[in-house]
């Protein structure tokens, strides 16, 4: 019987796995797979009346996001 850890990389280092908790240090950050940090999503205003829909176009930048990085998926 084998052991294989939660966390592991496959031969040669091309993939790593996470089973675990996958914790980014300070100064790090997670790429898309082309390789490039999301861009910076703008702080939305808390009131007036351009609230509404700044809130809706931030809350569709996080989710380009978070699907460019495959952290959900695109559909």
């Amino acid at each position: 019987m084998s052991y294989v850890p939660k966390n592991y990389q496959d031969q040669g280092g091309d993939r790593t796995v996470i089973g675990g908790v996958l914790q980014v240090a300070a100064g790090g950050s997670i790429v898309g797979a082309d390789g490039s940090q999301a861009a910076a999503i703008a702080d939305v205003p808390t009131a007036g009346a351009a609230l509404a829909a700044a809130n809706a176009t931030a809350i569709n930048a996080i989710l380009a996001v978070l699907r460019a990085t495959g952290q959900i998926a695109a559909t």
